[in-house]
């Protein structure tokens, strides 16, 4: 499956920086609203030293990761839910993607200009909240107004859908957004959220772009932003869209590495990033592994092996008759294959195996 996430945000708060550097690409950064009007897309590689692992092991032709789509979305203002700006692109956009990454700015530079005029990331937040929940209320009325006319001529489904389109339309009418409405589980509300798609139901994860001397442990700004978010059950994280840049123009992976330890810095934001994009879908990792190619493969957690093996091919999961298995681990520790196998650590599973991240697969298939 393919991991697409949209980052939204004002105008100027960094998000086309911190997508070029993200995915080393060449999207237009200036100082001025609007400077991407249309919406860059860019490939991530995801890192995973697992895979680096395998490979030593292996020694395949070829190594391949698993990657995040990355799609700069145009900056936000207000109105936008009216077609201010490029409001409407900018909702159309927000559609097509899994999860929002919603980057606040929250550094302090008289060289930037910033579209309301001083750097406050939880007005920021809400503007664009705002904007969010009022498309959303829009398609809410659309979708409300036909289940009434279908409730009229007595059809029952329709009669209960309305009582979930309104519930939902109260609690977005008190600034809320959809993800956090109750009562998702329940099979009819299931297909409302599927039909409406609204914007607010995506799952989002908060970056607080701050200085290179905030990186560490944030300032004023992304203290008062953490607390405003505290009740959403949202994950927040901090990166400086300028050493991000920065480590984007090293050419190997030894300065970074040594950039990084200067900087005093684990690891680089895009990493921080990715993990917690898959943390938030719950999102894990199983690999292939043979002489041809080491390969990670991204499925949801909970999902059984025929549906891993459909990531492959779908006639993988369709003639899907059973699953080879190895744990990571237990590969780590017996060095190959065949060793894990004389060591009668492989196991062979069936349609009911839930596959746990780090799992190395052969699938057996039949079309």
């Amino acid at each position: 499956m393919g991991l697409r996430c949209g980052i939204v945000g004002l105008p100027n708060v960094g998000k086309s920086t911190l997508f070029n550097a993200l995915t080393s690409a060449k999207a237009l950064a200036a100082n001025y609203p609007f400077a991407t009007k249309d919406p860059n897309v860019g490939i991530i590689t995801v890192p995973d030293e697992r895979l680096d692992q395998l490979a030593e092991f292996v020694n395949p032709q070829k190594i391949i990761p698993t990657t995040v789509e990355i799609v700069d979305i145009a900056g936000l203002i207000k109105g936008a839910s009216q077609g201010e700006g490029l409001g409407n692109q900018f909702l159309g956009n927000i559609r097509e993607v899994d999860a929002i990454i919603h980057v606040v700015r929250c550094f302090e530079d008289g060289n930037v200009v910033h579209v309301d005029g001083s750097v406050d990331p939880v007005r920021d937040k809400e503007t664009i909240d705002t904007e969010l929940i009022l498309k959303d209320i829009e398609t809410v009325e659309k979708r409300l107004d036909k289940l009434r006319k279908n409730a009229k001529s007595g059809d029952k489904d329709a009669v209960k859908s309305v009582g979930i389109g309104e519930a939902i339309m109260e609690h977005l009418s008190n600034e809320n957004p959809a993800r956090s409405f109750d009562d998702k589980d329940d099979e009819t509300t299931k297909e409302l959220f599927r039909e409406m798609m609204l914007l607010t139901a995506k799952p989002i994860l908060y970056v607080c772009n701050v200085s290179e001397d905030d990186v560490h442990e944030g300032n004023e700004h992304t203290e008062a932003f953490k607390k405003a978010v505290a009740d959403e059950n949202a994950q927040t994280i901090l990166i400086s869209a300028g050493i991000e840049a920065d480590i984007a123009e090293l050419e190997s992976k030894e300065e970074r590495l040594e950039f990084l330890e200067d900087m005093g810095l684990n690891e680089p934001g895009v990493n921080k990033l990715i993990n917690a994009s898959y943390k938030l879908l719950d999102l894990i990792t199983y690999f292939t592994a043979g002489e041809k190619e080491v390969r990670a493969w991204t499925i949801r957690r909970g999902d059984k092996a025929p549906q891993a093996a459909g990531v492959i091919h779908t006639d993988f999961e369709k003639g899907f008759i059973r699953a080879e298995v190895i744990k990571y681990a237990d590969y780590v520790k017996y060095g190959s294959e065949a060793k894990v196998k004389d060591a009668g650590k492989l196991s062979i599973e069936g349609k009911e195996y839930l596959v746990g991240d780090g799992d190395v697969m052969h699938f057996r298939f039949n079309v």
